[in-house]
């Protein structure tokens, strides 16, 4: 499942205008004794970039501390694996 959070326009280095769309993903996984929900995001361009990166938390709190980063930045698909990783 995946919920559509936010929606960003920013220029890049040569001044064309880039729209990116980003979306909380949610798996759920289940264990022998409860089912447990795994967060992720999902960063899409109007041009075509399309990156995921699903299981990253289970903690909505930190997810929505990560989607924040994500959104106020303006991260794009391309800088998605790198600001996660930092972040993580």
């Amino acid at each position: 499942m995946e919920m559509k959070i936010a929606t960003r326009q920013c220029a890049d280095q040569k001044g064309a205008q880039r729209l990116f769309h980003y979306f909380l993903t949610v798996d759920l996984e289940e264990t022998p004794h409860l089912f447990c929900e795994n967060y992720g995001v999902r960063i899409t361009e109007d041009s075509g970039g399309d990156v995921s990166i699903p299981g990253i938390t289970s903690s909505a709190a930190r997810i929505d501390e990560l989607m924040t980063l994500l959104v106020d930045n303006r991260v794009g698909p391309a800088g998605l694996a790198d600001v996660v990783a930092d972040w993580l």
